[in-house]
């Protein structure tokens, strides 16, 4: 260790409590920024699988202009062959197929247009969340009901428009892909809240083989809904997928679209989010910053004497901007290792337990969305923050430091 690291770290030690309280300021910000960041990305990973899980899935493949356009004749024609190729990729966990098409829906007193949509009960199960926000009746089931009648479930706003409960019955009147008069009559097994407004007022879904026969369907499906192992797996399924897709025949070409193209309201709210945490994380550095800027500032009104004998001596101006800028670097390094570490390990206790988000937990769990949130403690969220608190307070250490250039030896040694 060189002289002027030595002195640089007996200097520092010098009046012990305001090194202490700055070296712990330094540390709770780095803990805070670690643990806010592993949280923030934690909840961003939770809400996407949530999101997903309840309707759109982590990928799916249709016609190409379907998600723009859902004309019912865009249809991928052969399911079966998707779901071949599916399960010959790994990463992919599980999938189902679905049919949608717009149509009226009347009950004795209401009628309302709605998006109808026919899935695979076992399948859907596996997909989607949907099936444990049924407040009402019970899921839907391949087999009709002992009257012959389809079962329907149906979102609660839906519900409460049509004036209709479970066991009551439903008339749909729409048009088959080939154009002919879809008509037929449910009964509600089941009515569900899936926290999704739009969805609960506007979606009626009913068993594939039903709705197939009903539209006139001959075996097609508008989308397959894929779920990833893991959200980090998506991008690879997606370039899997994109490579064997061509090979399967569809008019017009079959697409595969991931969650963001799916939902892209979704990502923004998640930029929007990580903007307005940036904007606080950035506060918070600054209220650090403001606080070294303040302790060398006192360190240096204090041993100006002390520089002006230095001088005197000397001393270049520059040797002792070194000397103190080492005191900045040595402090810093101090807390923000203290930081780490102890942020780490706080992030790592909630990565293992969860957080319990309290009275909130009973209203995310009506909707699916799990009540234990955990922290994604990666090598990003570990060393942003202190990364940022460093160069910051470095920067802030700056203009103390280099007040030294300007002192005079006389001046400084008679300076009280």
């Amino acid at each position: 260790m060189s002289i002027d690291m030595k002195m640089a770290w007996r200097n520092i030690w010098r009046n012990p409590r305001r090194t202490l309280l700055t070296v712990l300021a330094i540390a709770f910000a780095c803990v805070l920024l670690i643990f806010m960041l592993s949280f923030q990305f934690g909840s961003y990973a939770t809400m996407i699988n949530s999101s997903v899980r309840i309707h759109t899935g982590h990928l799916q493949i249709q016609a190409r202009g379907y998600l723009q356009n859902r004309k019912i004749q865009w249809v991928v024609p052969d399911p079966e062959a998707v779901g071949r190729m599916l399960d010959r990729i790994p990463a992919v966990k599980a999938y189902t197929l679905r049919a949608n098409a717009f149509a009226l829906v009347s009950s004795a007193e209401r009628t309302y247009g709605v998006m109808v949509t026919g899935i695979d009960p076992d399948r859907e199960a596996r997909v989607s969340t949907l099936v444990h926000t049924i407040q009402q009746g019970s899921y839907l089931s391949d087999q009709p009901a002992g009257d012959g009648m389809p079962g329907a479930l149906i979102g609660r706003l839906l519900a409460r428009n049509l004036k209709v409960t479970v066991g009551d019955e439903l008339t749909l009147l729409g048009q088959g892909r080939d154009g002919s008069v879809a008509a037929t009559v449910l009964k509600v097994r089941g009515i569900f809240a899936s926290g999704q407004d739009a969805m609960d007022r506007s979606t009626i879904q009913m068993p594939l083989k039903a709705f197939q026969s009903v539209f006139s369907m001959a075996g097609a499906v508008h989308e397959v809904v894929v779920m990833g192992r893991n959200l980090a797996d998506v991008p690879d399924i997606k370039a899997a997928i994109a490579r064997k897709l061509p090979a399967i025949p569809g008019d017009p070409p079959l697409v595969v679209l991931d969650w963001t193209q799916l939902m892209p309201g979704l990502q923004q709210a998640i930029h929007m989010d990580l903007i307005s945490g940036a904007v606080f994380y950035l506060i918070l550095i600054m209220v650090v910053a403001f606080s070294i800027l303040n302790t060398f500032l006192m360190s240096i009104l204090e041993r100006t004497h002390e520089f002006g004998i230095m001088m005197a001596m000397g001393a270049k101006p520059g040797r002792l901007t070194r000397l103190v800028l080492a005191e900045s670097v040595s402090m810093t390094l101090v807390g923000i290792l203290t930081g780490v570490v102890t942020g780490c390990l706080v992030t790592g206790y909630f990565m293992v337990h969860g957080l319990d988000l309290g009275a909130s937990s009973e209203i995310l769990r009506q909707f699916g969305i799990p009540s234990l949130f955990y922290p994604r403690l990666t090598p990003l969220t570990a060393t942003a923050g202190p990364a940022a608190v460093f160069v910051i307070t470095l920067l802030a250490a700056l203009y103390p430091a280099l007040r030294i250039r300007r002192l005079q030896p006389v001046e400084a040694i008679g300076h009280a």
